[in-house]
């Protein structure tokens, strides 16, 4: 049996993609399983958004993630913890606007276990 820290750099991206794949179906429930109670998305307006906040703006509409598609990505695991780096293309409506945003994603995880789970992320442009 692989040892944990064998395993920690799939299990990271495993994560990653579940979060990115809940993002563009709408899944909010899989959305708040995946993220920690004390979760923010720092948008790249420099709001920092709580987790319960976001998730019911989706619900609402607010946020509607059409494709999120990953150009690249990176990330340094460190006992437990990770930050992982993505550039992506992103298709959302946004309070009714729809773009296509050039976004970098770092998010902050931590282990629980065997799971990752991301604490927070902060969106820029790039």
């Amino acid at each position: 049996m692989p040892t944990p820290d064998a395993t920690a750099p799939t299990g990271l991206r495993e994560a990653h993609r579940a979060y990115l794949d809940a993002m563009a179906k709408g899944d909010t429930t899989t959305l708040d399983g995946l993220l920690a109670e004390d979760f923010t998305l720092t948008h790249m307006t420099g709001y920092v958004q709580p987790k319960a906040e976001w998730l019911a703006q989706m619900r609402q509409g607010q946020f509607v993630y059409h494709s999120i598609e990953e150009k690249d990505t990176t990330f340094d695991i460190d006992d437990g913890t990770a930050r992982l780096m993505a550039r992506t293309l992103t298709d959302a409506t946004v309070y009714g606007t729809r773009a296509n945003w050039r976004l970098r994603l770092a998010t902050d995880y931590a282990r629980h276990g065997d799971v990752w789970v991301a604490q927070r992320t902060v969106a820029t442009t790039w």
